[in-house]
């Protein structure tokens, strides 16, 4: 279970078309109540306000968001409603639960985690755990503590919001959410739906987020990159020696392919991309 996540219900009659109306991915395999999706809420100028898994509940849906995030999360969708036929209410009594490392059992609400299928499943249940918990225990799973949860996801290179970045400084690209299907490109419109679109055309995203290996155990999220003594970027998550680097790809490219060393506090570390990757290293792929 994870304690770092909250739950917010979306119901009524209109929640469906009041969600797909805002989000950055298309939700109608949440809506036929098929699949969860992965999504964000941008801000008119492109940048993510909030990402979230969508999940499909009886009467709508139930966001999967970063705790410390929901009550604004929750306020910017109430300013969002007008007269819309939604339903807007916190969960503070469900959790988010994350399950990986086999085939997930078929679970009623457990859902393979639409970012990528080897994070494995995901589900809103009570707080309690209860018979869900004893379902994945009869199953063959077993209790993981939430730093194991952060690390498989580092291991695979997802970052996440409020871990790997700050809410409102970046845009999905930054982040690989077009690599881990947060985007539709086919849609039509959403809020900042026109930047994300020009920056995926253009092909004008400089920055994306990176796996990263230490030659020891990595300094904290937030810490400067630099190949010789120039900035490349900054680290996220980090999980011993692994972690996950937002970095300026021409920059590190250009870096690795002229052997300059690349470091954060003093930790000499090489970057990788992950294996979802649509993107490439620019001055490497130039100089060949």
């Amino acid at each position: 279970m994870l304690s770092d996540r909250a739950a917010l219900a979306v119901g009524g009659p209109e929640a469906a078309h009041f969600l797909q109306a805002l989000v950055t991915a298309d939700l109608t395999p949440a809506i036929a109540g098929q699949a969860a999706a992965f999504a964000a809420l941008l801000t008119p100028q492109g940048k993510i306000l909030f990402d979230f898994l969508v999940l499909p509940a009886a009467d709508g849906f139930v966001l999967d968001c970063a705790a410390g995030e929901a009550a604004a999360l929750l306020k910017r969708l109430t300013l969002y409603r007008l007269r819309a036929r939604v339903t807007l209410a916190a969960l503070p009594e469900v959790r988010a639960v994350a399950v990986w490392g086999a085939a997930l059992p078929p679970l009623p609400g457990l859902y393979a985690d639409p970012r990528l299928a080897a994070l494995g499943g995901r589900a809103m249940v009570p707080a309690a755990g209860g018979a869900f918990t004893a379902a994945l225990e009869a199953a063959g799973f077993a209790a993981a503590g939430e730093a194991a949860y952060h690390a498989h996801r580092v291991g695979l290179g997802v970052p996440e919001g409020g871990h790997d970045f700050a809410f409102g400084t970046v845009f999905p690209h930054d982040v690989d959410m077009d690599c881990l299907a947060g985007v539709a490109f086919d849609k039509g419109c959403y809020v900042g739906q026109e930047v994300v679109a020009r920056m995926e055309h253009r092909g004008t995203a400089r920055r994306r987020t990176v796996l990263a290996e230490g030659e020891g155990a990595l300094p904290a999220a937030g810490t400067e990159i630099v190949a010789g003594d120039r900035a490349i970027g900054t680290l996220g998550s980090v999980a011993g020696r692994h972690g996950l680097a937002m970095v300026r790809t021409d920059r590190a490219g250009e870096a690795m392919a002229a052997g300059v060393p690349l470091t954060a506090g003093g930790i000499a570390l090489r970057l990788a991309l992950p294996s979802f990757a649509r993107f490439g290293w620019p001055a490497a792929q130039s100089a060949d």
